[in-house]
């Protein structure tokens, strides 16, 4: 195979002297990169209005975390009151009431009863628990049935002999 010589191809001695000016004048020419005003404005106003959205979703993801943590400590304090009223059966004297601390927490707690309309043998009793978080109160409250006192049962014994 033979190379044929191109004339489009070849560089001449003139064009070797204007890349070798080109070359040598590109190097003392510094690029600077800069941002324009507008583009500095639109970050500020993105950072506007990022950052609070940001701050106020993690004070709603504190908040929920608390309530539940102190929810869940709540609940535990009326399951204890509900049993050991219904334990002691002093749940039939009246609404009572009362404070509870667990840790550094305070839970105000309200025992009450009230006839349940199915059964007039039996009644309702709540405990309701009250307590705060981030400076809002929340209530939780816990039901059962209980016999009333002094109903007697109706029914039928069977022994085997």
């Amino acid at each position: 195979m033979k190379f044929l010589r191109s004339e489009k191809w070849r560089v001449t001695s003139d064009e070797r002297k204007t890349r070798k000016t080109i070359s040598r004048h590109s190097s003392l020419v510094t690029h600077h990169s800069a941002f324009t005003l507008a583009e500095v404005l639109a970050a500020l106003l993105l950072l506007a209005i990022v950052i609070p959205t940001a701050v106020e979703v993690l004070h709603v993801a504190s908040l929920g975390g608390e309530v539940a943590v102190r929810k869940a400590a709540a609940i535990r304090v009326a399951d204890r009151v509900l049993n050991e009223s219904l334990v002691t059966t002093n749940w039939s004297n009246g609404a009572q009431n009362g404070t509870v601390t667990e840790g550094i927490l305070d839970f105000r707690w309200k025992l009450s009863s009230q006839g349940w309309p199915q059964d007039s043998t039996m009644s309702v009793v709540t405990a309701e628990v009250t307590y705060s978080a981030q400076g809002k109160d929340y209530t939780v409250q816990l039901n059962t049935l209980a016999q009333s006192p002094g109903a007697t049962t109706t029914g039928t014994t069977s022994s085997q002999q």
